[in-house]
């Protein structure tokens, strides 16, 4: 196990791994990670701590109204977003409570109720691990999508990520339309919330659909929510009218749109939410949760998790894929 507190101390590490033949993973927080049998290598995690509020020339039009913040990769991200709502910083609040830590975060391209933190990205520093030499990449370097950038793929054990820079709005127009947020406001009593309302308004959201992993074990959602175009979004909707969806606009003006079908939905339809399979099972609230009933291995819970995804396929002629990281 090998750990890092300094961009210094990442560039020794990148040199030990660099030269060794074991086989190495890199590990954020742990709370995305399924792993199926004992890791027999390296593991590493970042240890670098601090969070740095820069100063940008504000000569570009980019800077303007902007809170820059320079994190280190081994802060926990809910952290970041409490630091940003207690000093009236607009963009990271729909993404409370969302486990992990900030190097994770530009990896995963975490996402919650309308916001995806690509959108706050600034930048991102990192070790090449075959050189030790210090890279930065911008977020279009690092071709973000749903839940997906290629620190996934191509560039997979291929960095050390050591610090991540986001970019926050003095200003700005809360996200307030996606899932139940509306009506939990309402709920309360509260029209126009402010930046702490509505953090702790997601907060009591997510803590009341999703299980306590210290008590249960999970990964909360465990399944990404299928993108489908037009043809098989109009096709399903006409066999369900009560399905819901969240439109995802085109990449470009060209593009058509895409339709965002929520799994947990699908999963429920197919009657698993609080069945289980052996030792692991689905949550009774949240159905795109899946938990360990106690005991279960992580060869059970991949095994759950394929007798699902053939339910779906089956049911709705949708393939949908695990957002966990599975060893």
């Amino acid at each position: 196990f090998l750990e890092y507190e300094t961009v210094q101390d990442a560039v020794e590490v990148a040199s030990i791994i660099r030269d060794g033949s074991e086989p190495f993973l890199i590990i954020g927080g742990g709370s995305n990670l399924l792993l199926t049998d004992n890791f027999n290598g390296t593991v590493i995690h970042s240890a670098i701590q601090g969070i740095e509020q820069m100063h940008i020339d504000p000569a570009g039009e980019s800077a303007v109204d902007s809170v820059f913040l320079r994190c280190g990769a081994g802060e926990t991200w809910d952290d970041v977003v409490e630091l940003c709502v207690k000093n009236g910083w607009y963009g990271a609040e729909n993404l409370s409570l969302i486990p992990g830590e900030v190097g994770a975060s530009a990896v995963q391209n975490i996402g919650a109720y309308g916001v995806e933190v690509c959108q706050l990205i600034h930048k991102v520093e990192a070790v090449e691990i075959k050189t030790g030499e210090l890279v930065s990449f911008n977020p279009e370097d690092c071709q973000y999508g749903y839940r997906n950038s290629r620190f996934k793929h191509e560039w997979k054990e291929k960095y050390l990520i050591t610090h991540v820079w986001y970019r926050l709005n003095t200003q700005g127009q809360m996200r307030l339309e996606y899932g139940n947020i509306m009506s939990e406001l309402t709920r309360n009593g509260i029209e126009y919330p402010t930046l702490r309302q509505l953090r702790d308004t997601i907060i009591n959201i997510r803590n009341s659909k999703l299980p306590d992993p210290q008590k249960e074990g999970n990964a909360g959602s465990f399944f990404m929510n299928p993108i489908v175009d037009e043809k098989k979004f109009l096709s399903l909707q006409q066999e369900y009218p009560q399905m819901p969806y969240y439109k995802v606009a085109g990449l470009s003006p060209d593009s058509p749109d895409m339709y965002k079908i929520p799994a947990g939905w699908m999963i429920d339809m197919c009657g698993w939410k609080g069945k289980s399979q052996g030792r692991a099972g689905v949550h009774d609230k949240q159905a795109l949760v899946l938990v360990n009933r106690g005991g279960a291995t992580g060869k059970e819970v991949v095994a759950l998790c394929e007798t699902i995804r053939k339910d779906v396929k089956s049911k709705f002629g949708i393939d949908i894929y695990p957002e966990v990281n599975i060893r």
